[in-house]
C-alpha cells in the first residue's frame, strides 16, 4: 500500500507517519500492493482530525474522525475503515461483483453476517414546488441539515443541504 499524507495546520511528523503505517498495516490484507491511501491530518482549535480516503475501482472508501488527540483519531478512523471494508466485502460476495482493488485472499475469506440496514421511521410529505432560496429557508425553519423539494424552475426533485461554515449545497439529478 502507498500512503499519501497531507497536513492542514499541522506538520506531518515521522511519528504520525509511523503511527498511520503501523495502524493501517493490519489492513494490508484487504488491498493489493498498489492501492493508495490518502491521509489528511487537520488541526482546528482543540480538535485533531484525520480523514482517510481509499480510491478503489468504482468505489471510494472514506472515513474521518476527530478527537482531542491525533493518535486517538488514528485509532478510531482505522476501526471505521475496517468496518466499512468488511461490509463492502460482504456486499461484493453477495452480488458476485469484481473486487479488483481487494486482495484475492481477503475476497476468498468466508463472508461474515452482514449488518442489515434497519429503517426505523418512514416519513411522507407533499413535495411543493419552490425555488432554491425558499428551500434553504424552509430547511432552516425546520432545523434540519437537508431538505427535499421540487425545483419550481426545473420541475425536478432536488436536495439542499447544509455544509460546514454555514454554506449550502444543492443536489440535482443527472439523467
Amino acid at each position: 500500500m502507498r500512503y499519501i499524507m497531507y497536513g492542514k495546520n499541522i506538520e506531518v511528523t515521522e511519528g504520525l507517519k509511523t503511527a498511520v503505517e503501523e495502524k493501517f498495516s493490519k489492513l494490508s490484507r484487504y488491498f493489493t500492493e498498489d492501492t493508495e491511501i490518502h491521509v489528511t491530518f487537520c488541526v482546528e482549535k482543540d480538535v485533531q482530525k484525520i480523514e482517510v480516503t481509499i480510491p478503489m475501482k468504482g468505489n471510494i472508501v472514506r472515513a474521518e474522525e476527530e478527537s482531542a488527540d491525533m493518535y486517538a483519531s488514528i485509532d478510531m478512523v482505522e476501526d471505521t475503515i475496517e468496518r466499512q471494508l468488511r461490509k463492502f466485502k460482504n456486499k461484493l460476495v453477495d452480488k458476485k461483483q469484481n473486487a479488483m482493488s481487494l486482495s484475492q485472499a481477503f475476497a476468498a475469506e468466508e463472508a461474515e453476517e452482514e449488518e442489515e440496514v434497519k429503517i426505523v421511521r418512514t416519513k411522507r410529505f407533499a413535495v411543493k414546488p419552490m425555488d432554491v432560496e425558499e428551500a434553504c429557508i424552509q430547511m432552516e425553519l425546520l432545523g434540519h441539515n437537508f431538505f427535499v423539494f421540487r425545483n419550481a424552475e426545473t420541475d425536478e426533485v432536488n436536495v439542499v443541504y447544509k455544509r460546514k461554515g454555514d454554506t449550502y449545497g444543492l443536489i440535482e439529478p443527472e439523467y
